[in-house]
């Protein structure tokens, strides 16, 4: 059988459509774009500085709400979100940035 090939431009269904076998294969694969944010992701937390890098792990890996990361950086509370809003802001940038170079 491997040695009949079928054109991807036959006609598939009841003709009426125009719908061709090569309009029926394959699909766009979105899981390449978050693999290049993931892979863009480590050069950019290197440009964020210790104490963001570090309020950022505590909050998405350690899982912990502002008030405790608070507690363990001796800050505010308001003061940590802050802090986050501001890397948050810089790694999108520098996602962005990658993403269009």
């Amino acid at each position: 059988r491997a040695y009949n090939a079928v054109s991807l431009s036959t006609p598939t269904g009841d003709g009426e459509r125009g719908t061709e076998l090569g309009d029926l294969l394959g699909s766009e694969d979105t899981s390449f774009e978050l693999a290049e944010l993931r892979v863009a992701l480590g050069p950019a937390l290197a440009t964020l500085d210790e104490r963001e890098q570090k309020i950022l792990t505590l909050r998405f890996y350690g899982n912990l709400t502002q008030s405790q990361i608070a507690d363990q950086v001796g800050v505010s509370q308001m003061h940590v979100s802050r802090l986050l809003t501001r890397a948050l802001t810089k790694l999108r940038g520098q996602l962005t940035e990658s993403s269009f170079s």
